[in-house]
């Protein structure tokens, strides 16, 4: 269920994997895809089980319709859960302790932040680093009072396979130089993480590396390497008592 898991300052953060779930192939176990799709039936039923592990009411799992974007949701107090409809929207922040934010991905990078009672988790691939949508997080974070924030890079397709056309490396690599990679067959590449982590530098705001490449991984999902039939993993972040 989860390749990482640990409770940081505060927060209880994690990012799955493809095993343990109710999902059969070819989405293997784990699928966190859409409720809509042809694993609809897998994809509920692990998002009970994910909410049963974070004690929470399935309902409680704040998502997101991801576009890509730079918009950042804010699950404030009050707010009714589940969000209906899904806010278009690749960022989310909160200082309430009763709900989980989720980011799903494939190959994307989940961002978990945390920092002085507030949490946020943000789906950055290379649209989304480019538009700046972590950056964006924090300061929705910051906004909300957020102090000393702390950022956890998850799994990702990394610079060594992601291969792009040389126009777009370049182009990318115009605004955020630190993502401009090679693979390691020597053609263009991005590196989304090392663009991520640059512009978390800037910010002030400390990194924690728990990065593992999706592509070269068969523990991980990669819409790169399977293609359409390819699951989703999620990362998670939830307020805890210290």
């Amino acid at each position: 269920m989860f390749g990482y898991d640990d409770v940081l300052s505060g927060a209880r953060l994690a990012f799955t994997n493809r095993y343990g779930g109710a999902s059969k192939p070819p989405y293997g176990e784990f699928n966190l895809g859409t409720a809509a799709g042809p694993d609809a039936d897998g994809v509920r039923a692990n998002f009970q089980l994910l909410a049963t592990e974070f004690d929470v009411p399935a309902e409680r799992v704040a998502l997101l319709h991801q576009v890509h974007g730079r918009d950042v949701h804010v699950v404030r107090a009050g707010d009714e859960l589940p969000i209906t409809p899904a806010p278009k929207a690749d960022g989310l922040v909160t200082t309430r302790s009763d709900v989980v934010l989720a980011v799903r991905a494939a190959d994307c990078l989940p961002v978990l932040l945390y920092g002085g009672g507030v949490i946020g988790a943000a789906h950055s691939g290379r649209k989304g680093m480019y538009v700046g949508i972590v950056p964006a997080t924090v300061d929705a974070m910051k906004e909300l009072g957020a102090t000393r924030i702390t950022a956890v890079l998850g799994p990702y397709a990394c610079g060594r396979c992601y291969e792009v056309p040389d126009e777009m490396r370049a182009e990318v690599a115009e605004r955020v130089p630190a993502s401009y990679s090679e693979t390691s067959w020597g053609t263009p590449a991005i590196d989304v993480a090392a663009g991520v982590q640059a512009q978390l530098a800037d910010l002030g705001v400390e990194v924690i590396d728990r990065s593992a490449c999706t592509i070269e991984s068969q523990d991980l999902y990669s819409y790169r390497r399977e293609g359409p039939e390819s699951g989703r993993m999620a990362g998670l972040i939830k307020l805890v008592a210290s």
